[in-house]
């Protein structure tokens, strides 16, 4: 197939959360497979555009579109190498400080609406017959708010009757968060050119707003969410946001597929941000990155001290605030903390407070740094995931391939990857891969630490649950076939609902 991968950040060009390593693994897993695949996404500032460029395609103002160009690539350094790249350039609207989202402050910038229209006014573009790169895919592939006009745009264009035997473009949207769904006001609909039969309720419109991610679950062929569990939650109060009315209406059109890692880039035995390589039968060397970890966040170099990792947006829907509350009880077991994010300031300041508080027991690093996330996951006895909603998430399945036992919610994604070595049948020799809270409450959050820290305190139980978690595959490949037969119904989908030319109707 050729697929058109529509995204608004890749890893490791431009990341922001999962979304940005799922962008940059699954075409490339897709690509194994013996598919065609081109990403498209925004050329932001910062974003080093190297590489081969086989063409430039101009783009001229037109109605509320501002001038753009798009610029067709492969060979881009660090990124996929199978696969081939549209970078969408516009300096008006992309070449700003901050994130793809938002400015150094925080701030959603204030004309994102045009920003992400405008990516996918163009993707729409690249999938219509007269296509400005001489190229039409068979499915244009949307991720998230973002690029969620695009399955509107899309199919807007199509013609009422078929002009030819060709099948239609099918348009996928993969829901990674329900809790952002591009709401905007009803104003922009002129300014974005969204035709007036989708305006009203059964389009666009969300609670007198407009919804880019309510376009895309009315009007994509094929919905896909990051994980099964995450498939039903989002129908339910608690996890739509709203718009779970919606979604059980579609629900037949959704399928949950579990997101996969990048098993070269997050491979304790070749990971070379670590201080030491090491696979599920060298102890010592999980031992030599434990004291890397302490030493690097000035922590007590001390291996009798369970060790606790956390890295993650600093916020509540995280269960960040459940580590903090629990925090001092973990100490007071002999326990240690070492936390790398950045999110809420009020969260940052907890922590912070606890660190003076506390030397030597806990280490906090504010804002990203890549090689101190893979020390983490190498150097922690147990990874702390206990996130009220969790889509998928990916550190819970990294933790589990360096043998860091995570303890999560029982949530999306964290409970289709993660079996609670408690629930683990005595005589079986599958011991479970980690520890699952029974609630989400900080009684819950605290049960599970402590029932950690007992398994901890046996290392031969402790040594066959982190064997059970390195032994999980979480690769794309399973995953990347799931997509391309979520594909294939779509292609199918999008033919039926074309009208029968034979019958004219």
């Amino acid at each position: 197939m050729k697929i058109l991968f529509v995204t608004p950040e890749c890893a490791p060009l431009v990341k922001t959360g999962g979304l940005g390593d799922v962008s940059a693994a699954l075409p490339q897993a897709l690509a194994r497979l013996g598919h065609e695949v081109v990403i498209l996404m925004p050329a932001y500032a910062g974003v080093k555009l190297s590489g081969r460029l086989l063409t430039s395609i101009p783009l001229p103002a037109t109605g509320p579109w501002p001038a753009a160009q798009l610029l067709h690539m492969d060979q881009v350094p660090d990124t996929a190498p199978d696969v081939r790249w549209l970078f969408l350039v516009c300096p008006q609207l992309y070449a700003r400080s901050g994130s793809p989202y938002g400015d150094a402050s925080g701030a959603d910038h204030a004309d994102n609406a045009l920003r992400f229209a405008l990516l996918s006014r163009v993707a729409a573009r690249l999938a219509m017959p007269r296509s400005p790169l001489g190229w039409q895919p068979d499915v244009l592939h949307a991720n998230d708010w973002p690029c969620g006009l695009a399955p509107l745009y899309l199919h807007a264009a199509r013609p009422p009757v078929p002009k030819s035997a060709t099948l239609p473009v099918a348009s996928i949207i993969t829901l990674h968060n329900m809790a952002f769904q591009g709401t905007f006001g009803m104003d922009q609909c002129d300014r974005l050119e969204i035709p007036e039969t989708a305006r009203g309720i059964d389009g666009v419109e969300f609670w007198g707003q407009m919804s880019m991610l309510k376009a895309a679950v009315q009007y994509a062929d094929a919905i896909t969410t990051v994980s099964p569990t995450y498939a039903h939650e989002i129908q339910t109060p608690a996890f739509g946001f709203g718009m779970e009315g919606v979604l059980r209406a579609h629900a037949p059109r959704i399928t949950g597929i579990l997101n996969g890692i990048d098993t070269q880039v997050w491979n304790p035995r070749t990971d070379r941000l670590i201080a030491r390589t090491f696979d599920e039968d060298d102890v010592q060397g999980k031992a030599v990155n434990k004291a890397a970890l302490q030493a690097l966040t000035a922590l007590k170099i001390d291996p009798q001290r369970m060790l606790f990792g956390l890295v993650s947006r600093l916020t509540e829907q995280k269960g960040v605030d459940l580590v903090v509350s629990g925090a001092e009880r973990l100490f007071a077991r002999g326990g240690q903390l070492v936390v790398l994010g950045q999110g809420d300031a009020a969260l940052a300041d907890a922590l912070q407070a606890l660190a003076r508080k506390h030397p030597g027991k806990l280490g906090v690093t504010l804002g990203f740094n890549e090689t101190l996330a893979h020390q983490i996951e190498a150097g922690a006895d147990a990874f702390l995931m206990p996130s009220r909603f969790e889509p998928c998430g990916l550190n819970q399945m990294y933790s589990q391939a360096y043998g860091t036992p995570p303890i999560v919610s029982a949530t999306g994604g964290l409970a289709d990857t993660v079996d609670d070595a408690d629930d683990a049948p005595v005589a079986s020799a599958h011991s479970g891969t980690g520890f699952v809270m029974r609630d989400h409450t900080a009684q819950a959050f605290d049960d599970a630490v402590d029932r950690a820290f007992k398994a901890w305190a046996q290392p031969a139980r402790w040594q066959a649950i982190r064997r059970a978690g390195m032994a999980r595959d979480f690769g794309w490949e399973s995953g990347a076939r799931r997509y391309v037969e979520v594909y294939a119904a779509a292609i199918e989908a999008a033919s039926y609902a074309l009208p029968d030319t034979k019958t004219g109707g």
